[in-house]
Order: C-alpha cells, then structure tokens, then sequence
C-alpha cells in the first residue's frame, strides 16, 4: 500500500497509466491518436502478442496501437524518439492496456455482457470531430473522418465497446471506496513531514582535460552514443494556398443582388419606434391603483414603489414587440398608447397587475437602400467569397477522393505549388538556427507530421473561412544521427565532459563513502584536492516540495527516500556531474488536527486505492481464463520498429 501512495504523490507518469489503463478511446480519436503513422507494417502479418480465452491480440495489432500512441505523444513532444518512448516505458503500458481490453472482452463475452449497437451509436454521436457547427451528429464528418483517418468504421465500433466494457466492469470496483482516518492519517502526516540534508556538487567540468581525444576514441563514443546526437525527423511541406482573395471579382455583388438583399431585410431598415419604460409590477389590482393615485398626486413612480418596499424595473429601448415578448400584449399595447411622462395602468400582466410610465420615445428614421448600400455590398462580398471558398475546396476534396494526386490538383486548378525547407516538427531548421518559420507554414507543421510519405493530400485550415492550404508530405529524412565530420567539435566536447563526469563519479563515490564513515561532507569536499562549489544545506515540508504538478529538483526530492544519517550519490545528468547528498534531519509530520488535508487526502487516495482495485480485477480475471502473454512482444516490435526508423533507436 505504501508503494501505491508514493506512486500517488511522486510519480511523474502516475496519471498516464491511470489513463492508458481507463483509456476513452473515442476521446483519443479526436485527439488525434488513432491517425495512420509513419512506421507502416514491418511485423507483416506474423505472431501473437497474447491469447484470452480463444480472443488474440496480433502482434500487428499491438504496433499500431503502439504507433498511434507514439505519434500523439510527439505531437505534444516533437522531439521525442521512438527509442526514447520505449526507453520510458511506452510500449509496456499499451502492451498492458491492450491485454487488460483483450481479458476484460473475453471475460465478458463468458459472462454473456454484450455492448449493444444502440449505445455504441449514441457514443459515437457524442464525439467532438463527428458533429457539425450546430452540435449535431454529422454522418458526413463522421465519413470524411474515417476516409482521412483510413480507419474503418468497424474499427472503431469495436474501440468504442472495448472501451465501454471497461468502465462497466471496473468502474463499479473502484467505487465507494472508504478508507478509514487510521488509513490515511500516515500519508496525510508524510505531507507535512519535513527533511533537511546536505548537498555538494562535484561538475563534470572541474575535470576537462586538455589533450583531445584520438579519432579512433571519438569514433567509438560517438558510436556508443548515437542516441544523444539524434535529429529528430525532418520534412519538407509542400503546399498550396487558397485564399478567399481569390473570389473577390467573383463575390462582387451585382445591383440585383444588393436590391434583393435589401427588400428580404426591408424591416429591419424601416422606421422604428423604441420606448424607455418604467415598469412597477403590484400583486393585486387594489395595490397597484392605490400607487397610481400617490404618482398622479405628484410622486414620482420610483418614490412610490419605495413607500411600498418594491422597486422599479427599467427597460431601454423597448420595441412593441419586444414588450409584448417581455411582458405580454396588454402591457406593450399600454405602454405604446401612452405619451412621454405620463403613466399607464394598473394593466394585467403576467405576473401580476403592472403600472408603466414612458420616460423617453426614441424615433430611428427609415433607411433608404442608397443609405445601406455599402453595409450591403460589404455583407455580400463576405458571403459570396466564403460560398465560392466553400465549393472551391469542396471541388478539391472532392478531386482527391477520386484518386487525384497532389500534383494534378494543384495544377488543375492553377494553385501555386510551395516547398518549405527541411523542418523539424517545432518549425525551426537543422542548418538554419535564425529561421523563422512563415505564418502560412506555421498551422501546417502538426498535421503535416501526422501524415505518412503515402497519404493523400490533405486541406488544412490557416484561417478557417478565409485561408486555407492543400499540403502533402515533401522529402521526409528520418530522426538520425549526422556525420561524425558535421558535428565533430559538438562530440568532442562531449567526450571531454563524459570523462570529466566518469572522474567527478569516482570523487563523489570516494567522498560518499567517507561521510558514511563519520567525516563532515565540507570537510570531505575540502580535502578533495580539487575545487569544488560549497556544499548547501537544502531541504522542506514534502507537501510544499512536491505541491501540485511541479517537480522538485532530483537532489531535493532524494531527499524524501533516504533512511536517517545516511549518504547517497546522484548524478546530475547529462555528463554534468554528480551530487553527494547528506540526510540531516527528519522531522515527523502530523495531520491529525488538519481535518480539511485529511478529507483531500482520503478523497485521491480513495481514487488510486480504486484504480489499483481495478488492476487487481483485471490480473484476477487474466488468471481466470488462463491468458497468455508473449513475453517476447514488446522486444519482437522494439526490433521491428528500429529497423524501419533506424535514426530512431
């Protein structure tokens, strides 16, 4: 239970698995996680990744998955590479994820618990990217979607009731959980424990040493360290942009058009009469002539309703029909028939029986159509240019779809064909570190990046209803390291510090194992024979250190994990060096008179507590049909991944 509640308070990918694990798979479709990627099939159609109760999960299966997660990943993370996303676990979790889903499945299908059309449908319908601007369900976007995506609608069906199967079966487990104040008293008094230690770096930089290395050396640590010296994927975007500048002779609207225009809408040119009103609404007919007779002797209407402890409603101009909408036809009828000043009523409203008096009648003069005729043509002109736009794209749309390449569409239809320079996903360059990427190429990187070297050319909005651009992927050169010769400086530096780091390790080693034996850690820093910063005294109250999603610094957070008086060694990271890290105290937290910290505590740990009943669900129900895991799936797809993204390991 403890390694759950330090999971809970510490782990930087905890939610991440809480979400894989109750992953909404409709929710990722919209988010972008089910597009096609980059990899393609490299595991053909060969083996199987895991068996439930007659049900398999393919190993091409779990690739795609892998894939598509992957890929939504380095959307937020451009620069993340698919060695990276292994090294971190990524492709463990989706295995995980996908044997939970495959178990949970065949469990149902034993228990006779089926998800029925009706409700995959209505969830369907709720999807974001499926309804139209009114917010209804589109069965044009939902196709166009599926087409874009090249996902079949079946596919999806079957994510969806996975997904609807899980909440069935695990929400319930991991509700109504009540965890007892002897329960979480412990983890609520570890957030206001506070520890304080010592800490010394020892820079990889205090080691450099000036004689550069041989060829052969930076050769073979260039090779051992390829990783650290990857470019990420770059591409050329090639484009064409269509402007609604394009249509502006054709949207200028003719005299009929502007005359047409103004006769559908002559009601809202003509003269109109608007009205300030007064308004006092009186529970009975008695009360309300009884204020009539204050006002007309010479009270003014707002006194009055004071004396009756009520208070007057002011409308600003009022149209008759807006009245009649407001307050009922008797009222607005009143309050029309009555000149400036004076008061009308009692009348019977609907909410009682209401007196009025008119303070201002406001008069707006007809306008002539010679008055409007620029509002008009401005309206038009808008109008026309984002109809033509619409069917000019639509006619592109449609001319892909038909199996028209990027280049024929481009040229059918006179559009300027543009090629940007190899980019990253960020939008910067490789060789050109002062680049600034054009406004136009700016919203094309995301989706450019999403499409693999094969897919049809895509619309993407630069300015919904104004700008838009017909893209396809250009050259595409995959994430790997470049020549030794381009970045030979860059590497050498890098060797003096990766051997300046292997020295400030065996210092920190040597250091630490003296502290351990009783000697202070400034005075071991001292003697030390080099120099070396002043060791710091850090430390706090791990509720104030860890608060919210901010991470400590490593050399504080180790704090929190170290036994009393003892010593540990960390490195800083990157070949910069190493800390030497001394506990000095501990100070025990309790929460038992915080009341409020106790009831946050019990209510997320109620949640994890919850999450980890349903874990041990899905592991009862594996063990219950006997599934079966090759232990070899994730290696078998690292493997097969590589060799098709070799600058990506």
């Amino acid at each position: 239970m403890l390694a759950v509640f330090r999971r809970f308070i510490k782990s930087r990918f905890g939610a991440i698995i809480a979400v894989l694990f109750l992953a909404v798979i409709a929710g990722a479709f919209v988010l972008g996680d089910l597009t096609s990627g980059q990899f393609g099939s490299t595991l053909g159609g060969g083996g199987t990744a895991a068996k439930a109760n007659g049900q398999k999960l393919s190993q091409t299966e779990f690739q795609d998955r892998v894939q598509r997660v992957f890929e939504n990943a380095r959307r937020s993370n451009p620069a993340l590479t698919i060695g990276e996303f292994f090294a971190q676990g990524g492709a463990t979790q989706v295995f995980d994820q996908l044997v939970a889903s495959l178990s949970l499945r065949a469990f149902a299908d034993d228990q006779g618990v089926h998800i029925s059309k009706r409700l995959v449908d209505a969830q369907i319908a709720q999807i974001p990217a499926f309804q139209d601007a009114a917010g209804n369900f589109s069965q044009d976007n939902f196709r166009q979607l599926l087409v874009r995506e090249r996902l079949t609608e079946q596919a999806l069906r079957d994510d969806i009731s996975r997904e609807i199967l899980q909440r069935q079966l695990l929400g319930p487990v991991g509700l109504g959980v009540k965890l007892s104040d002897s329960m979480v008293l412990p983890y609520a008094s570890l957030l206001l424990e506070a520890r304080q230690g010592t800490i010394a770096a020892i820079p990889a930089v205090a080691f450099l040493d000036d004689k550069a290395p041989t060829d052969a050396q930076l050769a073979d640590y260039y090779k051992r360290n390829a990783d650290r010296f990857t470019i990420a994927e770059q591409r050329r975007i090639r484009y064409a942009v269509i402007d609604a500048e394009r249509f502006a002779q054709a949207s200028q609207p003719t005299d009929a058009d502007i005359a047409a225009a103004y006769n559908q809408n002559k009601a809202s040119y003509a003269a109109k009469q608007t009205r300030n009103v007064e308004q006092l609404v009186l529970p009975t007919q008695a009360a309300a002539k009884a204020v009539a007779d204050q006002v007309k002797g010479g009270k003014t209407l707002s006194a009055a309703a004071q004396g009756a402890g009520l208070a007057v409603a002011t409308l600003s101009d009022q149209s008759q029909s807006a009245l009649t909408t407001a307050a009922g036809k008797a009222v607005a009828d009143a309050a029309f028939a009555t000149k400036q000043g004076d008061l009308a009523g009692p009348v019977r409203g609907s909410l009682g029986w209401v007196l009025l008096r008119v303070t201002a009648i406001n008069q707006t003069p007809a306008r002539p159509l010679a008055a409007v005729r620029d509002e008009l043509v401005a309206t038009l002109r808008v109008q026309k240019e984002k109809s033509l736009l619409t069917e000019f794209t639509g006619k592109l749309e449609d001319a892909i779809a038909d199996g028209g390449t990027f280049d024929e569409v481009v040229k059918d239809n006179g559009l300027k064909l543009e090629t940007s320079p190899l980019l990253l996903a960020t939008g910067k360059q490789v060789e050109d570190q002062a680049y600034v990427v054009p406004a136009d190429v700016q919203p094309l990187l995301a989706p450019a990046f999403a499409m693999s070297a094969d897919d049809d050319a895509q619309l993407v909005p630069i300015t919904p209803d104004k700008r838009y651009a017909l893209i396809a992927p250009g050259d595409i050169v995959a994430a790997a390291p470049p020549p030794l010769a381009k970045v030979k400086p860059i590497v050498q530096a890098q060797y003096k510090l990766n051997q300046g780091n292997e020295k400030a390790k065996k210092l920190a080693e040597d250091i630490r194992a003296k502290v351990a034996k009783g000697m202070k850690l400034a005075d071991a820093i001292a003697a030390a024979g080099v120099k070396l910063p002043a060791p710091q005294v850090l430390g706090g109250r791990r509720a104030d250190i860890m608060r919210g999603e901010q991470r400590p610094p490593a050399e504080v957070a180790i704090l929190f994990s170290m036994a009393a008086n003892t010593v540990k060694t960390l490195p800083i990271g990157q070949d910069r060096g190493y800390f030497v890290v001394q506990l000095n105290a501990i100070k025990r937290g309790d929460a038992k008179g915080q009341p409020q910290l106790l009831a946050q505590v019990r209510d997320q740990l109620g949640e994890v507590v919850g999450q980890e009943y349903g874990q041990q669900f899905e592991r009862a129900v594996e063990k219950h049909l006997g599934v079966t895991r090759n232990a070899q799936a994730v290696a078998d797809l690292r493997k097969a991944l590589a060799a098709n993204n070799s600058g990506e390991q």
